[in-house]
């Protein structure tokens, strides 16, 4: 019997064009330029304007994906969102992404597992597609994290920016898709990273907002601890599913959290830097978003390849991680083109003079 596998055949990623320096930063709180980059290796984020809301930055990163794919909306049979940042508590922003691409006959939903949802969400559109109950299904990483950071805080809102990224599987009879996987959570750590409220635990009240619980809050230490342990060994396990070793990989797609945590999990791999994607020093961290962009980039690049095995590994609020091994297929659209598709991609410019002397950042409050 031939076995059903998952091929990515479109792939995209947008970021607003709103570029925010550290320099920018270094004007609304008590940091400067050489104190992110020496922690975070982060040099620029990108911000959306007062308008822009999660779904526009997904709706777009999922067209470019289509596009490349050659796939109309009306083929996708389920539409997945992975992010944290949705345009409201209720109804899910996966419905308002399926709307606004026109995928009048996909189901979707919406998963919120922190900075590891594209992760998951590419293992459950594998899961689908092997049991043969969808052929084309569009998963979406995205993050609008700018408007949930508290800028009296520089150990955190100097390390997030807003993106969206996006890939399409499609069934195939070739051998491709997910190899191995491994999802994990640890929920003993949830305070780690947070944004308190609003919630059910903690509803929006004027208590809230005084004391600023409405941010998201994170205990750097902790979650630099927990990534530099997690990373490595969630990927050595995955390896070893797989019956694989470092050699076997061709690329590393890990989440853009922090240039050393990456930096420490390749040495600790032996991987060498030809094969490690790292942006966050043009992105920071996009959460969710951030794996699916550094993988559209890669692919634009032409440094992931039709036949190339990907090792992609996230971790975030949850605590969660998920680690994959993913096997590329025949690519639909040659990355020769990735000039056409760069000048496409949104924030590739020149950095916007956002900062005024109030301290507002295109109509974000500082």
């Amino acid at each position: 019997m031939t076995r059903t596998h998952a091929s990515l055949i479109g792939w995209g990623h947008f970021a607003p064009e709103t570029v925010v320096t550290n320099d920018d930063l270094a004007k609304m709180v008590d940091t400067s330029d050489e104190w992110i980059r020496s922690r975070s290796g982060i040099e620029q984020r990108h911000f959306v304007t007062e308008d822009q809301a999660t779904s526009d930055l997904s709706i777009e990163a999922g067209r470019r994906a289509l596009d490349r794919a050659g796939v109309d909306p009306e083929d996708v049979d389920l539409v997945i969102v992975a992010t944290s940042s949705p345009d409201y508590l209720t109804p899910p922003v996966s419905s308002q992404v399926q709307h606004g691409l026109g995928c009048t006959n996909a189901g979707a939903f919406t998963m919120m597992v922190g900075c590891t949802g594209f992760v998951y969400g590419l293992v459950t559109a594998d899961q689908f597609i092997q049991t043969g109950a969808y052929k084309t299904v569009l998963v979406v990483g995205a993050e609008v994290i700018s408007k949930n950071l508290d800028f009296e805080d520089r150990t955190t809102c100097v390390l997030f920016g807003d993106g969206a990224g996006a890939v399409v599987l499609q069934a195939t009879d070739a051998p491709c898709g997910v190899r191995s996987f491994e999802l994990g959570s640890d929920g003993s750590q949830a305070e780690a990273l947070i944004a308190p409220c609003p919630g059910t635990r903690n509803p929006v009240s004027q208590y809230a907002i005084d004391n600023r619980t409405h941010y998201l809050r994170m205990d750097g230490k902790a979650v630099f601890r927990f990534a530099t342990r997690t990373m490595t060994e969630s990927l050595e396990r995955v390896m070893g599913k797989a019956g694989v070793g470092v050699p076997d990989v061709d690329l590393f797609i890990p989440h853009q959290a922090n240039a050393r945590i990456i930096e420490y999990a390749a040495k600790q791999l032996g991987l060498p830097p030809e094969k490690v994607v790292m942006n966050v020093a043009d992105y920071g961290n996009t959460s969710a978003a951030t794996i699916p962009i550094a993988l559209s980039e890669a692919l634009d690049a032409g440094r992931a390849k039709a036949g190339d095995t990907l090792a992609m590994v996230g971790f975030g609020a949850g605590l969660t991680w998920a680690a994959c091994l993913f096997d590329l297929g025949p690519l639909a659209v040659s990355p020769s083109d990735a000039g056409e598709e760069a000048d496409r991609a949104g924030g590739d410019g020149a950095p916007d003079s956002v900062i005024d002397d109030r301290g507002v950042v295109d109509g974000l409050i500082a």
